[in-house]
């Protein structure tokens, strides 16, 4: 967990690498969390890449009232905790109130602010006020620049620990597309951006109550995001995402991620050297 405190000292942070944020996209089952964190986790001790276990505790912003949402708040929370302290990770699970931030700051170490929510100055005051990291998602309707407005309502609440996380810009009804001039708009707010390569893939909105997708394009996404500087990555994972009950249209499939990861890393090399 150490990279986080270098992670806000600009003069400390080894930018010869990227950071990861990756996991399932909700917590269904304590042997799904522990299965992807144990070997997540392996590739990147072994790749030299500083990882943060993800999963959503509960999942607020579903299509259909239908779909899953979660297993329960306390056993959400409790799981992610649980990783966190087996395979001594940082841990990060989004929050949907500012009701939610303090309980859900008892058990993780990233409060994650989903990308609609990005200009809802309560939750991210309350957020702020845990003293935790804060990582905000861009809206899929903002520009880079006009993050500001949400990094100022956070320091100004005297928290400097933030995060900015781009997922792609709405186009037409149906499609995102990413606008790669972000990572470096959002970095002159004096934040660490990461790219977020599965959710800015989703085909939201479709008349059948389920998101689409494309994940062929994860790897796509993730180079460009490397190559233009982005200090992390976000990427959903699960072994298997045809039966995934959470964004499984947009998942990378878990036997693939080491072979990217390993090409990212060599793409950073050579960007580093710019």
């Amino acid at each position: 967990m150490e990279f986080l405190h270098h992670l806000f000292q600009h003069q400390s942070y080894d930018k010869k690498n990227f950071f990861l944020i990756a996991g399932p996209c909700v917590v269904e089952s304590e042997e799904l969390v522990m299965e992807v964190a144990e070997k997540v986790s392996t590739i990147c001790r072994n790749l030299g890449i500083p990882y943060v276990f993800k999963a959503s505790y509960r999942k607020a912003n579903r299509t259909s009232a239908s779909s899953f949402t979660g297993i329960g708040d306390d056993s959400g929370l409790s799981l992610i905790k649980k990783v966190g302290d087996t395979y001594k990770l940082p841990t990060t699970s989004d929050i949907h109130a500012h009701d939610e931030a303090a309980p859900a700051a008892k058990f993780i170490d990233i409060l994650q602010i989903p990308a609609f929510l990005c200009r809802q100055t309560d939750i991210l005051l309350a957020a702020a006020g845990t003293g935790k990291i804060v990582n905000v998602k861009k809206g899929q309707f903002l520009s880079g620049p006009a993050m500001k407005f949400a990094v100022e309502k956070i320091r100004k609440a005297g928290n400097d620990k933030i995060i900015l996380t781009e997922r792609g810009t709405t186009f037409g009804y149906q499609d995102l597309v990413v606008d790669y001039r972000n990572i470096p708009w959002m970095q002159e707010h004096k934040t660490p951006v990461v790219m977020d390569c599965t959710h800015a893939l989703q085909q939201p909105n479709q008349t059948s109550g389920v998101t689409g997708g494309n994940p062929q394009l994860i790897a796509t996404i993730a180079k460009a995001a490397i190559a233009t500087g982005a200090e992390g990555l976000f990427i959903e994972t699960h072994p298997n995402p045809a039966v995934a009950k959470s964004d499984g249209a947009n998942m990378l499939r878990l036997d693939l991620l080491q072979g990217l990861l390993e090409q990212l890393v060599k793409i950073r090399k050579v960007v580093s050297e710019f």
